[in-house]
């Protein structure tokens, strides 16, 4: 009897073939779904001359369907962030322009958010504690490092305007990230930049029509003020710097040997 609990029990356990598959399936469609986007030429359709040419169509769609056309750009807008396809700027802009900076701003934000955790959940069941393997003693420390306050470091990189955001997606992957300290970091440190790209993209239309006029192409770079990127480093100042307090307090507080 002993033998069969044992067998059955072996039976139970996943293969080798089906550990791996159920481990690497989701990068896997990640990189399909990104490799069928460019395929299918959907980059050609993410620009502002784009929303040049279709603004007028946008936004009476938006007038008439206006809870479907808000569903549908928060979907549109994880699925480009969940395969890491390089149009997060722009759609933003996009959501500005078409909902206003209000309600353009939570919209980009809860896509950006979803999108984001649903690439964390797929990296972290395929990379998590490679990058300890490969590196060692140094990556362990700084895993350790950055374990001992996620929510401070990953809200501090959120926030700074100069890291790629799907970088950071995937970063926190390789270590003991918790699901939920995630999404907050997330949802918190990204609103910034929600908000000001809808701001931006909110005041676009006549930009659109003077850029058509004179015959030339908008990109986001001509959006994006100095000031704007002054701002954004700030707020990361701001949220490092409070990282290092409490890092600073926790060591205080500790009793010495």
């Amino acid at each position: 009897m002993a033998e069969a609990e044992m067998d059955e029990g072996a039976s139970e356990r996943p293969s080798g073939a089906a550990h791996w598959l159920r481990r690497f399936a989701p990068v896997a469609l990640i990189l399909l779904a990104l490799g069928a986007a460019y395929l299918l030429g959907l980059h050609r359709y993410l620009t502002l001359s784009a929303l040049s040419d279709y603004r007028e169509t946008l936004k009476g769609f938006v007038t008439d369907w206006p809870v479907l056309s808000s569903v549908g750009y928060a979907f549109i807008y994880a699925l480009a962030v969940a395969i890491s396809f390089p149009a997060a700027s722009v759609l933003s802009v996009f959501g500005g322009f078409l909902f206003g900076w209000l309600v353009g701003g939570i919209v980009i934000a809860l896509g950006a958010t979803c999108g984001a955790t649903v690439l964390f959940l797929a990296a972290r069941g395929a990379l998590a504690g490679t990058l300890r393997e490969r590196l060692g003693g140094t990556a362990d420390r700084f895993a350790k490092g950055f374990e001992n306050d996620a929510f401070g470091y990953l809200l501090a990189l959120r926030l700074a305007p100069v890291f790629p955001f799907f970088l950071i997606n995937i970063a926190p992957a390789f270590f003991n990230v918790p699901l939920r300290t995630y999404v907050l970091a997330t949802a918190l440190g990204i609103l910034p930049g929600c908000f000001a790209y809808a701001w931006l993209g909110e005041g676009l239309d006549a930009t659109l029509v003077s850029a058509a006029e004179a015959g030339r192409e908008l990109s986001v770079g001509d959006l994006v003020t100095t000031e704007i990127v002054i701002a954004f480093a700030a707020l990361s100042a701001v949220a490092l710097l409070g990282t290092i307090v409490a890092r600073y307090r926790r060591l205080k507080t500790q009793p010495k040997d």
